[in-house]
């Protein structure tokens, strides 16, 4: 199946907007995480770890979806395929094993936000740091190779690409 230009574009629109907004609301959400473990002050504590929460469900976890689906997509839909680059598939495996990183983590911020908001003093709580470096690092990486590109073919895609040569050289001897 491949997309007309039209939708192809669009989709395409739609793929970089989810991504790219991905990729900025981990970046805020770092943010509010270091301040979260660093302030001294108990109600911006508080108030990180409730915005935290907030990120995670109303931004973060939509778009990382819809990214996923977008990039789905895009694969699907164009030449590029699914399996058949190792960066298409590369991207792909990173983007689901984030994705699912993200929900379980998900819980924890919830629980975090949660204490944060009952307890009369919130500073000791742990923050999610290492998730929130790590979930920037692997959505920069999906970016690097979206953007690179590196060459290499799957099985899958030499035996298409194999296939498509002899289709056209049929064609123009026979």
């Amino acid at each position: 199946m491949t997309l007309s230009p039209g939708l192809r574009r669009a989709a395409l629109v739609a793929h970089v907007t989810c991504s790219v907004g991905w990729f900025g609301a981990v970046a805020a959400y770092t943010a509010l995480d270091v301040t979260a473990v660093t302030s001294r002050q108990v109600e911006t504590v508080r108030g990180a770890h409730l915005a935290m929460d907030l990120t995670v469900s109303y931004v973060i976890v939509p778009l990382a979806l819809a990214a996923l689906a977008t990039g789905l997509i895009q694969a699907l839909g164009t030449s590029w395929g699914l399996i058949r680059h190792y960066w298409v598939l590369a991207k792909l495996l990173l983007t689901v094993v984030a994705t699912a990183v993200l929900l379980v983590e998900a819980r924890t911020v919830a629980t975090l936000a949660e204490y944060a908001a009952s307890s009369p003093d919130p500073r000791p709580m742990p923050g999610t740091l290492p998730h929130s470096i790590g979930g920037l690092a692997v959505l920069l990486l999906i970016t690097v190779l979206s953007m690179v590109k590196p060459q290499g073919l799957t099985r899958y895609g030499w035996r298409k690409q194999q296939e498509q040569r002899r289709k056209k050289t049929m064609a123009a001897t026979g």
